[in-house]
């Protein structure tokens, strides 16, 4: 290891990695240039717009605003390590069903943020669902959609258990 490097172990959609990382290294571009998962995404890298919304350890977290060091012995869910493109996740189904999903580019870190808060409270009001994804800015939308899906998945989830 050079200086200024350190290795990290962390857990990240079930699997896990031991990595060298620099200090300075953010777990965004651990998770995308490292470990390929294309789809947290750079939006601002400040934070602000939640495109690089991943679940650290059950809390949502901003990605390009974390060091990848900060993430040692740390469990991560990011949008690959929910549902896969033969199961989607019910949240995944209920974007696509109420035509929630525009461009894209936001959707992962909305879904993360809506699983986030489908997994503490799986019958929210529709306060909750716009608080809970206050973080993340879609540019696309005025929301509605984004609301009614997350409404909708919660009713699914909750037919089914």
């Amino acid at each position: 290891m050079a200086l200024g490097e350190r290795r990290i172990s962390l857990r990240v959609n079930g699997q896990s990695h031991e990595l060298i990382v620099s200090n300075s290294m953010r777990l965004l571009d651990v998770l995308r240039d490292k470990l390929h998962l294309y789809g947290t995404k750079e939006g601002c890298g400040t934070g602000e717009c939640g495109a690089c919304t991943v679940i650290m350890n059950g809390k949502l977290i901003k990605s390009c605003v974390t060091f990848a060091v900060q993430a040692d012995q740390a469990e991560i869910i990011t949008i690959e390590g929910i549902g896969t493109p033969d199961e989607l996740h019910p949240i995944q189904e209920a974007f696509i069903e109420m035509g929630a999903v525009q461009c894209g580019f936001c959707t992962p870190g909305m879904i993360l943020a809506a699983k986030n808060l489908l997994d503490r409270n799986p019958k929210p009001t529709e306060g909750e669902i716009r608080q809970a994804i206050s973080g993340n800015l879609c540019r696309c939308t005025g929301y509605v959609k984004i609301v009614e899906a997350i409404r909708f998945a919660a009713q699914q989830v909750s037919l089914k258990g």
